[in-house]
């Protein structure tokens, strides 16, 4: 039996796209996911060809009592420098120039492969941003989970909250994230653009399994981006929420107390814009643990904003993000 190619399309798959008038169907996008924290994310040009530079303070200046005829010893704050890096996400498609031309809907026909490059874009950078670690995988950026990955041991353990689970990998997290240029932003290289860049390199030789040469119209998607994090006070990760035990609703791990101590490890809530992320299997569970909380509805709130249907807590965005796994493993 042949094996389909994965990276070209076939006449049968050019088939299944055509509508009974000859058109291109309309396609159902069932693998799209919602990933809300992207149209969140502000971005800013970085200081570096590969990223940026940001400076924090990391000590203050000595204050001191004095009494009259008694000096004061000088002093001075401490500063340090950390350089975030971008990467480059790249996806590339080619479709054989006799296939896109078959039913004289050239347009039509290669937006209709242009969507889930863009779609698979999304989806990447999403799940980066979170699960990144360009420590085990250098051609990434470092997302948040290895930033905020210990209950113990490490500088940051007041952000990391511990939702309760243990045991095997069933486990999610969900996000208190302060956009902003004094907290987390999106970054892309210095001289370079933002966003998802498409380019359209037209008719070429491509090549078959063989090594064989055919014409293809062919395209590139970019995305160069990455994160820059200023100041590690201004996110908040609840971790190890035992999705098995979320859904049985027993021993389950108490959302709303969650979210509210999330809220106050911020430093200067107005500093930032401030948005909860979670999966919809957790933002499922927050909704049935609100109707259960009899104080004035535990704080969950559905509003339209900008004519969009937005869901609040005390007055925080709440967003549902696929991209947040059921199967981290348990944070300790």
């Amino acid at each position: 039996m042949a094996v389909l190619s994965t990276t070209l399309m076939t006449l049968v798959e050019w088939g299944k796209r055509l509508a009974p008038d000859g058109g291109i169907l309309d396609i159902a996008e069932l693998l799209a996911q919602t990933n809300e924290v992207l149209t969140d994310m502000p971005f800013q040009e970085g200081n570096l060809p590969t990223g940026h530079r940001v400076g924090v303070r990391t000590g203050l200046p000595t204050a001191t009592w004095r009494l009259l005829n008694q000096g004061v010893a000088a002093s001075r704050s401490t500063t340090a420098q950390i350089d975030e890096q971008c990467g480059m996400l790249e996806a590339r498609g080619q479709i054989d120039v006799d296939l896109a031309t078959l039913n004289g809907n050239l347009a039509a026909f290669r937006l209709s492969e242009a969507t889930p490059h863009m779609e698979a874009m999304n989806q990447e950078m999403a799940q980066t941003l979170f699960y990144g670690n360009s420590g085990l995988s250098p051609e990434e950026f470092t997302g948040l989970s290895p930033r905020y990955s210990a209950l113990t041991g490490a500088g940051n353990i007041s952000h990391v909250i511990n939702g309760g689970g243990t045991g095997a990998a069933t486990k999610s997290s969900v996000w208190l994230l302060g956009w902003g240029a004094q907290g987390l932003f999106g970054i892309y290289p210095k001289g370079s653009q933002a966003g998802l860049l498409h380019k359209d390199l037209g008719e070429g030789d491509a090549f078959d399994a063989s090594n064989n040469r055919f014409r293809a119209y062919m395209d590139l998607w970019q995305w160069k981006c990455g994160i820059a994090l200023k100041d590690w006070r201004y996110a908040v990760r609840i971790c190890n929420i035992d999705i098995p035990n979320l859904v049985a609703q027993s021993s389950a791990t108490d959302l709303i107390e969650a979210m509210i101590k999330a809220i106050h490890r911020l430093p200067f809530i107005n500093m930032v814009r401030p948005v909860f992320y979670m999966n919809r299997t957790v933002f499922e569970f927050l909704d049935i643990q609100r109707r259960g909380d009899v104080i004035a509805g535990g704080g969950l709130r559905y509003e339209n904003v900008d004519g969009v249907a937005t869901s609040t807590f005390r007055g925080i965005p709440v967003r549902k993000v696929d991209a947040l796994i059921e199967t981290e493993a348990v944070v300790v």
